[in-house]
């Protein structure tokens, strides 16, 4: 580090309430790829390259269940709006919906012909759209388990995929350095956003408003667009992304902040409105691939890679 180690310190604004570890949850034999809090705020659920999703009290921060079916890893899961279902995605090509309180698959979802890389549900819960390998989108009938529409949305793997607030909406990035406006109802795109080639768009979603949409890209950078102007309003920057498919996102209980995590193995948290680093949290030791923060409590989880393989989740003393 040297001479120049003072430079890693964040002053954050007197009123600021710095996160504290509080719990580093140890049960996956692999890469953590994801986590994610229920809407409720009870569960978190965390999927791997081990093949599993596991269930976790967040509340007590035990583990409930453990989700096994998937033949290869599985690299993105999203809750429905009532908590009660997940849709986890996977290298084996398929999509599962999961019965989170019977701890059982309801549901395969066969289509694309390559990893299944990035999951959502519509706030209605009755539709589901899915990025992959093999360049598609596909937005899915959640009763029936059968494709609505096929898009071919990108030329590179795609990313991310993400409704807006009332579902009417869907966000895309990709590897091949575009970000996309889909409209759910017919699949057409009603906008390109970004379209650069390099670098790759590796996680964009809607701002819990609907008005934003932050899109992160492989050059260390985290951006707050404005959708409807196509201008961008805010740069995020500090952390170390030029790799992998970080998932930033939003939040809200306590202020509003920015969270990522980083190829440094740190999470960064960001004032939204004033881009300055308010903290960033140090303990994983390999790079955090996905953070989410509590619905209701100011509360954040955290995953990391290979090196790290546990959940660690923060709390912020109210």
């Amino acid at each position: 580090m040297g001479s120049n180690s003072n430079t890693n310190t964040v002053q954050p604004p007197p009123q600021y309430a710095p996160y504290r570890l509080v719990k580093t949850l140890t049960a996956h034999q692999s890469a953590v790829s994801c986590v994610k809090f229920s809407n409720s705020g009870k569960l978190l659920a965390s999927a791997s390259l081990d093949k599993s999703l596991i269930l976790w009290n967040a509340e007590n921060l035990t583990l409930i269940s453990r989700l096994n079916g998937h033949t290869e890893g599985v690299s993105d899961l999203a809750w429905s709006s009532d908590s009660h279902y997940i849709c986890s995605a996977s290298d084996d090509k398929t999509l599962r919906i999961w019965d989170a309180r019977a701890a059982e698959c309801v549901k395969t979802l066969r289509g694309h012909t390559d990893f299944v890389f990035c999951v959502n549900f519509s706030v209605h819960s009755n539709l589901i759209v899915s990025g992959s390998f093999d360049e598609t989108i596909r937005v899915w009938d959640v009763k029936t388990g059968k494709t609505n529409h096929v898009i071919r949305a990108h030329s590179l793997p795609v990313t991310s995929v993400h409704f807006n607030r009332d579902g009417s909406l869907i966000v895309s990035g990709s590897h091949d350095g575009s970000c996309k406006i889909w409209d759910t109802a017919t699949g057409t795109c009603l906008k390109t956003l970004i379209d650069d080639k390099v670098p790759a768009v590796s996680f964009t979603k809607f701002s819990p408003n609907g008005k934003f949409i932050l899109v992160a890209t492989l050059d260390d950078n985290l951006k707050l667009w404005n959708y409807s102007t196509g201008k961008f309003l805010k740069m995020y920057t500090g952390h170390v992304n030029k790799k992998y498919c970080i998932t930033p996102t939003f939040s809200v209980t306590n202020g509003k902040y920015i969270v990522s995590g980083s190829e440094d193995h740190c999470v960064y948290i960001w004032d939204l409105q004033g881009k300055n680093l308010l903290q960033k949290l140090e303990g994983h030791t390999d790079t955090v691939i996905s953070v989410n923060c509590h619905p209701t409590e100011n509360m954040i989880a955290s995953a990391g890679l290979l090196g790290d393989r546990t959940i660690r989740i923060w709390v912020q003393p109210s």
